[in-house]
């Protein structure tokens, strides 16, 4: 892993991945991109129970890194976007919870990525948006379909239209972004202390959640709700909710696996 991407532990099962190009924005170069999808995998076998998408300097990322993509042949320039289209699957894959920290602007790619995590944090002087109408091209990875489901089509179509960023107070409004903050000191701080809060929930309760509600989305709320009532059953039997249980009745937090 090289010095533009940096891995920390602060907790027990929380992992911060950090983008670290902030002279260029932290934009996607190819080496950036291929790291963070090495480190993902990793960190999923070593066991993380939360992943917190986070970067240093003034801006989040802005996307792929463009002057990279200049000097591309077209079959580069197809394998880059597919790239940074399968970085944003593999942390929508991830089946513990993620929370992207937008430290500064989220444009493009970076927005797209920022989509691909369940949660966003942002500070209120930050811009978000998926801005590739500006120059000619259409969102490559994932943005068209993640947008759209999270603030709805007309709004979703409205920014990817115009290709302007919207500002942290409308994203939050809009639901884009979960909650604002006024500087990365704050942001980052609120980031750990909830990752600390959902750490030490039970990793496979988290795990049947995020599935149950995610693969809900485009099916009949029949479905969905078979697919909570499959997944109760699970829990019912677990390990874990037994332990749950026992803390209760004993006034003590549990011990989860």
């Amino acid at each position: 892993m090289g010095d533009h991407l940096i891995e920390h532990w602060p907790g027990e099962g929380v992992c911060i991945l950090r983008l670290n190009r902030p002279a260029k924005y932290n934009s996607l170069s190819t080496a950036l991109t291929d790291d963070l999808r090495t480190a993902l995998v990793r960190i999923k076998e070593r066991g993380v129970r939360v992943l917190l998408l986070a970067a240093n300097g003034n801006g989040f990322c802005a996307g792929a890194d463009l002057s990279e993509r200049k000097t591309m042949s077209d079959d580069q320039k197809f394998a880059h976007n597919r790239a940074i289209s399968g970085l944003a699957d593999d942390i929508a894959a991830l089946p513990c919870p993620t929370i992207a920290g937008l430290n500064g602007h989220a444009l493009g790619g970076g927005c797209e990525i920022a989509l691909a995590c369940d949660l966003r944090f942002m500070v209120r002087n930050a811009k978000i948006g998926l801005t590739e109408a500006r120059i000619g091209a259409i969102p490559g990875a994932g943005g068209t379909q993640r947008l759209p489901r999270l603030i709805g089509t007309a709004r979703a179509l409205e920014m990817m239209y115009s290709g302007e960023p919207i500002e942290a107070p409308q994203a939050e409004t809009w639901g884009l972004v979960n909650r604002t903050f006024p500087d990365a000191a704050a942001m980052e701080a609120a980031m750990l202390e909830f990752a600390a809060l959902v750490s030490l929930r039970s990793r496979r309760g988290m795990q049947l959640l995020k599935s149950v509600v995610y693969s809900g989305f485009n099916r009949p709320i029949s479905e969905g709700l078979e697919g909570e009532r499959v997944a109760i059953t699970e829990i019912l039997r677990s390990r874990d909710y037994r332990e749950g249980i026992s803390a209760f009745a004993e006034r003590r937090s549990p011990l989860f696996d």
